[in-house]
């Protein structure tokens, strides 16, 4: 039986106030909103918290807390609402090829979604980080598609597709997937691994992006870069922990857990903070002078 899912928190969160008719054109408006909105964060792994996928810890943890998440939880969200508003979904898995030249030789890792809309197949995915779609693509091979963002193709399909998005005058690889089906305890074994492995980069390093119109907000361990379209990229590293929450709160709009655990998490990330400086030394008093000797007054 299907969760239940709170539609109107979910609209309230991405600011959606249009159709809810299973069409293409609402199926856009909700693929650009949320990853505008939602930030992808890994938070939780950082600290050690379990990643849990069903509905209401996902909803407590986007729609009340203002949290965000990585590819589970961000795409089997909106697999749940777009349910919800009767399209049919498949969940799908994918084996990263971006910065990852052996991706062969390593298991899936990353999760999208197939939307069927009036008897068409598209690919939906907001949760890949720095390069997540922000607008369904027809499973189509060999078409340029634009987005609100960059161009991408797909290619393959026999059985095999390959994600494409072209970075200036490149076209560079994201993912290699098929559309063999997929369970949701699937899901779920291979979340817990990549949430609690030492050797998943989730656990190590820090990932945070967003995808607000015309903007990429990336944020690397200690690296933010913005980069507008049409436009070099505005890279700056960050090194106090008060400038990194800053960025975190008010550039990716984030509600940071009140959770111990987070500062040391965050810390290993800044270079460290020396130690304070120790006061001068005080002088030496300077000697007493002696005293003088009177007058010899003798006769």
């Amino acid at each position: 039986m299907p969760e239940k899912v709170n539609l109107n928190a979910y609209f309230e969160r991405i600011g959606f106030a249009g159709s809810i008719a299973p069409t293409l054109a609402t199926l856009g408006m909700l693929h650009a909103l949320h990853p505008a909105i939602i930030p992808f964060e890994n938070l939780n792994p950082l600290m050690g918290e379990p990643v849990r996928l069903d509905q209401p810890s996902l909803e407590r943890k986007f729609l009340a807390e203002k949290r965000g998440g990585y590819c589970f939880e961000h795409n089997l969200l909106f697999k749940r609402m777009l349910e919800d508003l009767d399209y049919t979904t498949r969940p799908l898995l994918a084996r990263v090829i971006w910065n990852n030249p052996d991706h062969l030789e390593r298991p899936p890792s990353h999760m999208l979604l197939l939307v069927e809309v009036n008897g068409q197949n598209y690919i939906a995915d907001v949760g890949f980080g720095g390069l997540t779609l922000t607008a369904p693509l027809r499973l189509r091979a060999g078409v340029e598609q634009e987005t609100p963002h960059e161009t991408f193709r797909l290619s393959g399909g026999d059985p095999d597709w390959t994600l494409e998005a072209r970075i200036g005058e490149d076209w560079r690889a994201l993912y290699s997937f098929n559309l063999d089906p997929v369970s949701e305890d699937a899901i779920a074994l291979l979340n817990q691994a990549i949430a609690a492995d030492p050797a998943s980069p989730f656990t190590h390093e820090l990932r945070v992006a967003l995808s607000p119109g015309g903007r990429r907000l990336k944020l690397h361990n200690a690296d933010f870069t913005v980069q507008r379209a049409e436009a070099d990229a505005e890279k700056r590293e960050i090194t106090r922990m008060e400038t990194l929450r800053s960025v975190l709160t008010e550039e990716f709009g984030l509600t940071l857990p009140n959770d111990e655990r987070l500062e040391p998490a965050l810390a290993q990330f800044l270079p460290p903070v020396p130690p304070p400086a120790e006061p001068p030394a005080e002088p030496a008093p300077e000697p007493a002078p002696e005293p003088e000797q009177p007058l010899d007054s003798g006769p």
